[in-house]
């Protein structure tokens, strides 16, 4: 049995080892995403109240965290949305559907405190079936004009988004300073950085945009 159940200060440490044991080595040699979890939650960004944890057998095996953002239109509007990441499950306890349980259990939520909807970066393949679209369909670029492969967007509103052109502005908490995530993972028992081929596949969609 899985339950779910919302963070609490007790489990920060853990969720940040949860964290580091998903990411490791599967964008990057290493990974920087449990100092993302460390900082976020101080950040004025951070929806604590979208913050959940799952547990299987009393076990604590993965969460989600959310943080606040926006899409701005070339005239000064804006509509605030919601943004989820870091997702983690440890390795072992993957491809049994908790993160989706996680995700699945988020939205639900941030539909009950009406949000508008929810923009985020990642691999089409993993959240479609969430309802997620290319950002393409609903005009949103990144704040640079363009429109990348990863940048997805699920209508919480339906028609909330109309037919503007938006950019997205996601919360700076995720722009990670490097040096300060390798001393912070050095509070951590030491695991080995090396490559392997998703650092490959990510790279790819990194750099892969959508006319």
């Amino acid at each position: 049995m899985i339950i779910l159940r919302k963070e609490t200060k007790a489990d920060y440490r853990l969720v940040e080892k949860i964290t580091r044991e998903a990411f490791w080595n599967l964008y990057v040699p290493g990974c920087t995403e449990h100092y993302l979890a460390h900082v976020m939650r101080e950040h004025k960004d951070f929806i604590p109240e979208l913050s959940y944890v799952a547990l299987k057998d009393d076990r604590m095996v993965g969460s989600i965290m959310y943080t606040a953002s926006k899409l701005i239109d070339d005239e000064g509007g804006f509509v605030d949305t919601i943004t989820f990441g870091p997702v983690s499950v440890l390795p072992e306890f993957q491809r049994l559907g908790i993160g989706s349980m996680l995700i699945w259990k988020t939205i639900d939520e941030a539909r009950v405190r009406r949000d508008k909807a929810v923009i985020i970066y990642g691999h089409p393949k993993n959240y479609c079936k969430f309802g997620f679209k290319s950002s393409r369909d609903y005009n949103i670029a990144s704040m640079d004009g363009r429109f990348p492969y990863s940048l997805l967007a699920l209508e919480l509103e339906k028609g909330v988004l109309g037919s503007a052109a938006w950019r997205y502005q996601e919360s700076e908490v995720y722009n990670v300073d490097a040096d300060k995530a390798e001393e912070f993972d050095k509070t951590f028992e030491y695991k080995e950085k090396r490559y392997q081929y998703s650092q490959e596949e990510f790279k790819m969609s990194r750099r892969a945009f959508i006319e």
